[in-house]
């Protein structure tokens, strides 16, 4: 079965084709800049090879087709034809309470999104657009949504609820719904198949760390909490966003400073976390090279975020009752060698020893990072929502 998996954000496209059940990539890239000049679809086939196309894409629809006609193309193409696409598989950010799982797309279902939309007002608009355009384009051919919420809906009420009027959640759902939920999903089942353990039997915090950072309690493999609540932008520092903060904080600066709803939310989403604090860069390679070179506000940056994910693991620690195993992932987590010492150092109480050894230089690849004989397990995952989404995408088809 050829899936064909999209994640469409607001002026972007990735998109996979994978063989299920082979699990073969046979094509992947990005539409860039959709409806901005200069938008363009870098193609990569399965011989590795990068192609630019650069041409005018006005809007998700035309993105899409000119990735069909890509795909289907003479000379360059995989396809003979646009019906060998047998499924495709959609990433859709927020869920809401409605979805617990991946599911068909139907018309109820996009009723149910279109719903959300006031919950994830970047994201699911966007993801709704890949879906109409396939609508449009491919109507004969079955649809699964993957939802980013979905596996943190096994969190008990005590762990999503916020101690806000119980009227504002029965009104208008305000709770904690978590997202990089296909992500936690992936790694906490592929470090249990590289380190030879049931899942089911597992206490995992995984820690999903990018520009957008989130972490994960995961027991007998269900999420049972999560950072991020009911935006991305609670919890962790990241590169641009606040995490935790003080709410009264927020009155007090939107009144101090005489800041609209509008202004507040570029501040805590756009101006904030490590970018605010260093007044660099919200990128980690940059901070660890401005520290080294003597720069107080990037050092800071940098331990305010590994204290936040120690933080982070030790509370996670405690609401399982122990942890036998820690997952780095996502662009820091994957390639931030200096970042994952940092944090793990000090969890000797829990049995963890680190291997320094096993961890410098390590670059997004599948490896256990601390020592054979530590108590808490400690691995690097990249993980590969793609993969996740076809697989989902593929059982529910076939």
């Amino acid at each position: 079965m050829k899936v064909f998996v999209l994640n469409c954000g607001s002026s972007s496209i990735k998109y996979q084709l994978i063989e299920m059940p082979e699990q073969n990539v046979m094509a992947k890239g990005l539409v860039d800049k959709i409806g901005l000049e200069g938008s363009a679809v870098i193609h990569t086939g399965s011989d590795g090879e990068k192609i630019k196309f650069e041409k005018s894409i006005k809007n998700h629809t035309e993105g899409i087709k000119t990735v069909i006609e890509i795909l289907t193309n003479d000379e360059i193409g995989i396809l003979e034809d646009v019906k060998h696409i047998d499924a495709v598989g959609h990433r859709v950010v927020h869920g809401g309470e409605d979805f617990s799982g991946s599911v068909p797309i139907t018309k109820e279902v996009i009723e149910a999104l279109e719903r959300n939309i006031d919950l994830a007002p970047l994201h699911n608009p966007p993801n709704l657009q890949g879906i109409y355009a396939i609508n449009e384009l491919l109507p004969d051919t079955p649809q699964v949504g993957v939802f980013d919420t979905a596996f943190h809906q096994t969190m008990p009420k005590e762990a999503y609820l916020y101690a806000l009027p119980y009227r504002l959640y029965d009104k208008y759902k305000i709770r904690r719904y978590g997202f990089h939920g296909t992500s936690h999903k992936y790694i906490a089942h592929r470090a249990c198949e590289l380190l030879g353990k049931n899942i089911h039997e597992m206490k995992i915090i995984t820690c999903h760390l990018g520009n957008g950072s989130s972490i994960a309690a995961i027991k007998n493999g269900k999420s049972v909490d999560t950072s991020m609540g009911l935006t991305p932008n609670e919890g962790l520092i990241m590169g641009t966003r606040t995490g935790d903060v003080d709410a009264g904080a927020l009155l007090y600066i939107a009144d101090r400073e005489n800041l609209s709803i509008d202004q507040m939310n570029k501040l805590i989403n756009k101006e904030s976390g490590v970018l605010g604090i260093s007044g660099i860069s919200p990128d980690m390679r940059e901070l660890e090279q401005a520290a080294e070179a003597g720069n107080d506000r990037a050092q800071l940056a940098l331990d305010m975020f590994h204290y936040r994910v120690r933080k982070y693991i030790g509370a996670y620690a405690a609401a399982m009752g122990g942890v036998d195993i820690i997952v780095f992932a996502g662009g820091i987590g994957e390639n931030g060698d200096q970042t994952r010492e940092a944090i793990c150092s000090g969890f000797e109480y829990m049995g963890l020893e680190f291997d320094a050894n096993a961890n410098n230089g390590l670059r997004s690849k599948e490896s256990e990072i601390s020592t054979k004989h530590s108590k808490v397990k400690v691995v690097v995952i990249p993980t590969n929502e793609e993969l996740a989404i076809a697989r989902d995408t593929y059982m529910l088809v076939k």
